[in-house]
């Protein structure tokens, strides 16, 4: 069973979408992590699941940032072509700590520079997730997607 784990395939997918069952598996686990109760009987019982859906689900379900720690993330960003706004994207990124491995920028088109920025988030401070909504908030940042993990 062990070797069946490296071959898995992972989707990022919208909470919003997924069926009950595997978002309160999401929550039982949640609650373990935390400390908030001591046994999986405990788990299910505060969010309402059946121990046999917990189990079902339990080994493919996990937050996006306990999904990516210690891995790479590229992400694909639309800025402006203004100055300073690469190098805010930049700055933000420093300032979670993650480490840049590459930077891919196009020549800019009618005001818009397409970028690709790979980082290695091993070292940093904050969930990915609140990285993505930092970048989200930088003026000149028109889109940001993830692409890849690795």
């Amino acid at each position: 069973m062990a070797g069946q784990n490296r071959n898995k395939d992972f989707l990022i997918v919208s909470k919003d979408i997924l069926p009950e069952a595997i978002l309160k598996t999401a929550q039982a686990k949640e609650l373990l992590v935390k400390g908030d109760v001591n046994t999986i009987n405990e788990a299910v019982d505060r969010v309402q699941l059946s121990r046999s859906a917990f189990y079902k689900y339990k080994d493919g379900v996990f937050p996006f940032y306990e999904a990516s720690r210690e891995k790479i993330i590229t992400f694909s960003l639309t800025l402006e072509n203004t100055a300073g706004v690469l190098s805010n994207v930049l700055n933000t990124i420093a300032r979670f700590k993650a480490n840049v491995l590459t930077i891919n920028q196009g020549i800019p088109l009618q005001g818009i520079a397409n970028v690709t920025i790979s980082v290695e988030n091993m070292g940093m401070v904050d969930i990915p997730e609140n990285l993505l909504s930092a970048l989200g908030e930088i003026d000149g940042v028109r889109k940001i997607e993830v692409i890849g993990q690795n």
